[in-house]
């Protein structure tokens, strides 16, 4: 009989191990997953693939705008990691991982470790003012204002330079965690 919590198999003669690959546990909720990867697509969409200012342009800014009231709600009720309780990021947190990162001593988080919580929410308001500033042009008020272009422009420039850290981040963390963090994005499941 195989306990799936310990992953081992009850014999005559006591618990083997079924299987030498670590236990997984459930991380990362599909709410999560969902707004990670909306987020990518929709960043990938407008940055590289779409014509800026166009309606498909726009719809796909619409739905990183839902996604992010979503997103902001979960981060109240939704499950343990996806809370903003769980993993903001106070100064002496931050600190202390630095510290711990120099030293040698990090210890391996199963949700948002300081910094991670650091770049996720530096996206989320990013992306919220990104939306927002595309949402004004489309107002009479601000119709073929330059400095509001140039402000959205410079803001989703912002968020691809930070997308682009936070991508090399977790192949850094996934190398020296010995753990794929993209694939536990995708199935939502971490070592335990």
């Amino acid at each position: 009989m195989v306990d799936p919590m310990t992953e081992t198999v009850t014999t005559r003669e006591g618990h083997e191990p079924s299987n030498p690959r670590p236990a997984k546990v459930k991380v990362w909720d599909p709410i999560v997953r969902l707004f990670h990867w909306t987020v990518v697509a929709a960043c990938v969409l407008n940055l590289f693939i779409l014509d800026e200012g166009k309606y498909w342009h726009r719809m796909t800014g619409y739905t990183v705008a839902a996604a992010l009231a979503v997103r902001f709600l979960w981060g109240f009720i939704g499950t343990r990691h996806a809370r903003f309780s769980d993993f903001f990021p106070t100064p002496s947190k931050i600190m202390s991982q630095i510290f711990d990162m120099i030293d040698g001593t990090e210890e391996r988080s199963l949700g948002h470790n300081p910094l991670a919580s650091v770049m996720m929410l530096l996206l989320m308001i990013l992306l919220a003012a990104t939306c927002l500033t595309g949402w004004m042009m489309t107002l009479d008020a601000f119709w073929g204002e330059k400095w509001l272009e140039q402000l959205h422009g410079t803001i989703a420039n912002s968020i691809m330079v930070l997308a682009f850290l936070h991508a090399a981040a977790a192949l850094i963390e996934s190398w020296r965690h010995r753990e794929n963090l993209v694939w536990a994005m995708v199935t939502g499941r971490k070592r335990a």
